[in-house]
């Protein structure tokens, strides 16, 4: 769609990041994408405190952000090479994996997930996040598997 006056505003692609092999796999075809179309990658990882099943926990001492931050440079960077022509936009955002991605995805041109990441049930064919991904996203969303799967 043509900008007003202007050239076309640029695609912009997300992709979910959790440090799995799969979504690895995700990074690496959107990454991809992202290059051959000069559309713009953001990378967003979420993340949640620990479930403490109604017991009090002192979480003063932990940066949990900051670890989800490192972890997602940490992956950016292993996946797609620490001088990758790709610029990525790295979006750290707090709450439910599923909920995140749809609403990070809500004006881009494409979401792109794995087949399942952390904590999915062995033998799945799509896990949870990338299943409400597929059946909420307002945009085109693409699971990616990997080999394992």
């Amino acid at each position: 769609m043509r900008a007003l006056g202007g050239a076309a505003p640029r695609e912009v692609i997300v992709v979910g990041v959790d440090g799995s092999d799969s979504s690895r796999s995700a990074l690496r075809w959107a990454a991809r994408q992202a290059e051959l179309t000069g559309a713009e990658l953001r990378a967003v990882q979420a993340w949640r405190l620990p479930v403490t099943y109604g017991m009090p926990v002192d979480y003063s001492g932990g940066d949990f952000e900051g670890r989800a931050r490192e972890e997602l440079r940490r992956t950016i960077e292993e996946v797609l090479g620490e001088h990758s022509g790709i610029p990525v936009v790295p979006l750290v955002v707090e709450g439910h994996p599923s909920l995140v991605l749809t609403k990070a995805a809500r004006n881009a041109d494409l979401l792109v997930v794995g087949s399942h990441g952390h904590g999915a049930f062995a033998g799945m064919l799509l896990g949870s996040v990338s299943q409400h991904c597929v059946q909420h996203a307002t945009c085109p969303v693409l699971v990616v598997r990997t080999a394992d799967d």
